[in-house]
């Protein structure tokens, strides 16, 4: 018998299945397409940062060479410098590598963390690229149901762990559920981990529109953090450089010596010009991002002010935070089906539950993601004024689509 390749193993990309939805719908001028689907920013750069980019472009020949394969040494030991501020630990630029976006950190820590047949802690609803890479490695994700509050628990991950364990992932601020995890929670899982010589993954990609102050966790504190501690980060959504591709993993110097191998094989370099984009994003840029975050701050308010016009038909807020709003629906049609039917009867482009659990996760029929990042608020209140309108068959009480 021939074994399917590896690729065969896992699902078509979410984002690019709902895109296809598109396909054939027309868009009336007086009611355009709400594309809710994606959490990526689609305004450019700030124009100071894009002419620090193109000066690097025409004046710095190394730009467009190949540089060190854990990333550029000024952008390492930035990030070492301001995480070690932010979190109240001491973190070494011997500590940071630098990749082609955080989606790579995710893959280049598991690959150095398991062989096929190990297994990986996931919480559901899950990021479905997490899924997709350990479907693709080999590895076996074990789903962790997150309770009513989306939030995991640590005790029903210790009954989870077995032998073939490698690795606890976190996603904080949540995606899909927009949910920031308390700092005595993800220390608790940080303990977990310690404890039975696991890693913890903390995927930190929305760190920066956190509606906390600080930072959302301690574990840089403790001075042996690198034993059990990959960190991942991503610059995209910081500073609008999602076609630049450039992510960060702070883990232990003998982690990343495994690291280099698998990014050397991949991509040789993260992408110079997206490192020269970042560096200077890091240290001219923090005031704008403050403007950033309030504004993403004051879209998240908005999503709980629009929340009565849908609470009356059975609507539900399960968590928002960072760029996410993730709600159930009241309908008797599941979300899959759901969801599709959205693009011509209103109008509107969003993710189903079922991309984001287990295929046997009942759960996710009755779940929707809304990536409201790139709706200001008269955006906001026009998507949910087309869902208020919406007149669909409703669910009967007790019953899973």
């Amino acid at each position: 018998m021939i074994n399917p390749p590896r690729t065969a193993c896992t699902f078509s990309p979410p984002v690019m299945e709902a895109r296809r939805w598109l396909d054939g719908v027309t868009f009336p001028p007086h009611r355009p397409l709400i594309n809710v689907s994606q959490a990526a920013p689609v305004a450019p750069p700030p124009e100071a940062l894009r002419r620090a980019v193109a000066e690097a472009a025409l004046n710095e020949p190394q730009a467009h060479l190949y540089g060190p394969v854990l990333g550029l040494p000024d952008l390492r030991a930035e990030v070492a410098a301001q995480w070690s501020a932010t979190y109240g630990g001491s973190i070494a630029p011997a500590e940071v590598a630098i990749t082609s976006g955080c989606n790579q950190a995710f893959c280049a820590a598991i690959t150095t963390l398991c062989a096929e047949g190990d297994e990986v802690i996931l919480p559901t609803p899950w990021y479905f690229n997490h899924k997709m890479w350990l479907d693709m490695a080999g590895v076996r994700a074990v789903p962790l149901p997150a309770g009513a509050e989306l939030l995991p628990d640590p005790d029903h991950a210790a009954a989870l762990i077995t032998p073939r364990t490698r690795a606890i992932v976190l996603v904080t601020p949540n995606n899909p559920g927009g949910v920031e995890y308390p700092a005595d929670l993800t220390h608790a899982f940080y303990t977990l981990a310690k404890e039975r010589g696991l890693a913890l993954i903390v995927d930190e990609t929305y760190r920066d529109f956190d509606a906390r102050p600080g930072a959302g966790h301690d574990l840089f504190h403790d001075t042996d953090w690198a034993d059990t501690l990959i960190q991942l980060y991503s610059f995209s959504k910081a500073y609008r450089l999602t076609g630049h591709r450039v992510g960060a993993m702070v883990a232990s110097p003998t982690r990343l010596a495994e690291v280099e191998k698998f990014l050397d094989t991949v991509t040789i370099c993260p992408n110079q010009l997206g490192q020269i984009a970042a560096l200077w994003g890091m240290r001219n840029l923090g005031q704008w991002l403050a403007g950033e975050r309030a504004e993403i701050l004051d879209r998240r308010a908005a999503i709980h002010d629009n929340m009565p016009k849908l609470t009356g038909q059975g609507w539900r807020l399960l968590g928002c935070g960072a760029y996410f709003a993730y709600m159930a629906h009241p309908f008797a049609m599941g979300s899959h089906h759901l969801a599709q039917a959205l693009v011509p009867e209103a109008g509107v482009l969003l993710l189903p539950g079922t991309m984001f659990r287990p295929s046997d996760d009942p759960q996710g029929a009755r779940e929707l993601r809304v990536a409201f990042a790139n709706l200001d608020r008269a955006g906001i209140d026009t998507l949910f004024d087309r869902l208020a309108a919406l007149r669909w068959p409703l669910v009967q009480t007790g019953h899973s689509a």
